[in-house]
């Protein structure tokens, strides 16, 4: 019954995870630099 919702959520926190980690990315780049 709570699919929909259950699948809205997981793809709401892989993109968020998503975006945390090319933000780390960036920062080692700039690190790096």
């Amino acid at each position: 019954m709570g699919d929909k919702g259950g699948k809205k959520d997981k793809a709401k926190k892989e993109k968020q995870t998503a975006a945390q980690h090319t933000l780390k990315e960036k920062r080692k780049l700039k690190k790096e630099k």
